[in-house]
């Protein structure tokens, strides 16, 4: 079997040695992170604005930017949507930039361009004043909905719409009513498309209020079978288990279908560390009881022999790690071969990250298309993905172990055309 990575374009091939060397190197990736934080505030002047400094444009634009995201315009992200489907991707998941991070540490929340102004209206207190940050998130999300090709589905992240919003998450209640106007607009529209909305996890100060209101609108739009609306559950939190639960026995009390959307997390660098679960080993094994309980229709006491019936589910697994997919999909394809129940699930990756495992799963496509495979990506100017690309690069960090092997299977791989090259010759 050939290299999965032998389908990446050489132009894309190099670009990915490039950030996974500085991913993979300390000495490299420290003032790489230091820059990235100090860019992504929102209040820098002209000189060290990404958007209007041309030579810091340019440098970022084609590096780290066109790496992880899809493009600055709707021309651009249609373009790279298109270039994903061409290498056989079933989809795109697009994501609008902005978002609001919570740093535990510190007790400080940043969010790029939504920041609260000095002397700015508290729509959650004042409900008649309409909030701009609300109705820019809106307006950007919509976009975003427009630029969606058939098979594709968009990711939202609920804190980009600023202050009013993040202030009701994190005191656990429902948004201003503005907010679940927008959602509900964004909704229809996706289910007019035949698109999925896709409601990220995001820090964990902000994420009951953010489960409240996705689990109020699968509700609303999960019905006769089908699900339009996604919540997301993040494998690395000691509490997810008991939050599956208690939305697994509202989808069945009220006859809704649950959009289950599995990740391990990124928070990890500014949650509260005690939530999150002591070891990789035991968030692994969390993920892949979840995954594969579902895809078994046996979640606790939800499918389980005289216990409570499992309702309706579809899966999303959005995941970097090639055992834990690998794992799912076997199972999946066992279960449809010997008329087993099961649930339909789609696969996940982030653009720009972990190539080799999405294209793996590619190669074990079969002539009824499935795995269905999808590239996750997020579109918008550069300075508004500053924040977004900060996280990547931290989430490299993080997982020392994957961008190692990252680098060695690229640098296989660009051996091996080099080879091929002067054999040619």
């Amino acid at each position: 079997m050939r290299s999965p990575l032998s389908a990446l374009p050489t132009s894309v091939l190099l670009r990915s040695l490039l950030v996974a060397t500085v991913s993979s190197k300390p000495y490299l990736l420290r003032p790489s992170l230091s820059l990235l934080s100090f860019l992504s505030k929102s209040d820098q002047r002209r000189l060290l604005n990404v958007d209007r400094n041309i030579i810091l444009h340019t440098i970022f634009k084609w590096t780290f930017y066109k790496q992880f995201c899809a493009g600055e315009t709707g021309r651009e992200t249609r373009a790279t949507v298109q270039r994903l489907k061409d290498m056989g991707f079933h989809g795109t998941i697009l994501t609008y930039a902005k978002e609001t991070v919570f740093d535990h540490a510190t007790n400080t929340q940043q969010g790029l361009g939504i920041a609260r102004e000095p002397g700015e209206k508290d729509v959650h207190a004042n409900q008649g004043d309409p909030c701009p940050h609300i109705e820019a998130w809106r307006t950007g999300t919509l976009k975003t909905v427009e630029l969606l090709g058939e098979t594709d589905s968009v990711a939202v992240k609920l804190t980009g719409a600023g202050p009013a919003v993040t202030d009701a998450f994190a005191a656990g209640q429902m948004p201003p009513r503005q907010m679940m106007d927008a959602l509900e607009e964004i909704c229809t529209r996706c289910q007019q498309r035949g698109a999925r909305l896709l409601v990220d996890a995001e820090s964990q100060h902000f994420q009951r209020g953010i489960a409240r209101v996705t689990v109020a609108l699968m509700r609303q739009y999960n019905r006769n079978g089908s699900a339009v609306v996604y919540n997301t559950y993040q494998a690395y939190l000691k509490r997810t288990p008991t939050d599956l639960a208690c939305h697994l026995a509202a989808a069945e009390q009220e006859g809704f279908t649950l959009g289950l959307k599995l990740v391990r997390g990124a928070y990890m660098a500014s949650d509260d560390r005690s939530l999150i679960h002591d070891t990789k080993h035991d968030t692994d094994t969390a993920f892949d009881a979840i995954a594969q309980g579902a895809l078994r229709q046996e979640i606790g006491e939800f499918g389980a022999p005289a216990g409570r019936p499992f309702p309706s589910v579809y899966l999303f697994l959005a995941s970097h790690n090639q055992a834990s997919l690998l794992a799912a999909h076997h199972l999946h394809q066992q279960r449809v071969r010997a008329h087993l129940p099961t649930v339909p699930v789609g696969f996940a990756q982030l653009h720009g990250m972990s190539d080799a495992v999405s294209l793996r799963l590619l190669q074990l496509k079969g002539p009824e298309g499935s795995p269905h495979v999808y590239k996750c990506s997020t579109w918008g100017g550069l300075g508004e993905c500053m924040a977004y690309l900060l996280r990547r690069a931290m989430e490299n960090r993080d997982a020392v172990s994957r961008t190692e092997d990252e680098l060695t299977a690229l640098r296989v791989e660009i051996r091996r055309r080099l080879k091929s090259l002067v054999t040619f010759y």
